[in-house]
């Protein structure tokens, strides 16, 4: 009865309908954010058997075997384990009820299908998917020549090492240096909260 009545106040159909911040409480996917390390929703969509909920970390994808089952398997994609690609926005033609976003998150391909009348958030979204895509492209590019510069650098001590000059100290300060400053550009380049992007790009 729940159930129902949760549908009818959210307006759910087969179609996903995007829900709007004040009803975020009201979805299974508020249960599985991870609120204890700054983890906010930002967007989501749901329909009578799925949730695609997308918050500054992840996306959470709740699947639904069927509208009437009550059986859920949890998904959760990171953003910075699984690369967002492919992403395409197909509008609504004259007599279709839906729009579809589409994208990749890693090796999984997506397709939701939204009840047009959502059109402008689904737009949102589509710009802020595109957004992250084009920053962990970005990132993973600066982090090749970072990685690349390391080797150069780790190749050159080697080299005067073999010169049979006693560098043993020296070398293994080099070393842990290196390492310190590979951990701290992964950071830089490997980020994995895209909340500034969402507060950008998502008008509710």
């Amino acid at each position: 009865m729940f159930g129902k009545v949760a549908a009818d106040l959210l307006g759910l159909s087969d179609l996903g309908s995007v829900i709007k911040p004040e009803n975020y409480d009201k979805v299974d996917s508020d249960d599985y954010v991870l609120h204890e390390d700054n983890e906010k929703i930002y967007f989501l969509i749901k329909s009578k058997s799925d949730e695609y909920c997308f918050t500054n970390q992840a996306l959470i994808h709740l699947d639904g075997t069927s509208a009437v089952s009550k059986k859920r398997t949890l998904h959760r994609y990171s953003y910075s384990a699984h690369k967002i690609s492919s992403v395409y926005l197909e509008t609504a033609g004259t007599v279709d009820l839906d729009v579809e976003i589409k994208f990749n998150l890693g090796g999984t391909p997506f397709t939701i299908d939204v009840h047009k009348k959502h059109i402008e958030e689904v737009k949102d979204l589509y710009k802020a998917l595109i957004k992250i895509a084009e920053l962990t492209h970005e990132n993973e590019i600066s982090l090749g020549f970072a990685r690349q510069s390391l080797d150069l650098a780790s190749s050159t001590v080697s080299q005067i090492y073999k010169a049979e000059i006693d560098l043993s100290e020296q070398f293994k300060s080099i070393n842990q240096l290196a390492f310190n400053w590979l951990a701290e550009t992964q950071k830089q380049y490997k980020s994995k909260d895209f909340g500034a992007v969402f507060e950008r790009y998502i008008n509710h």
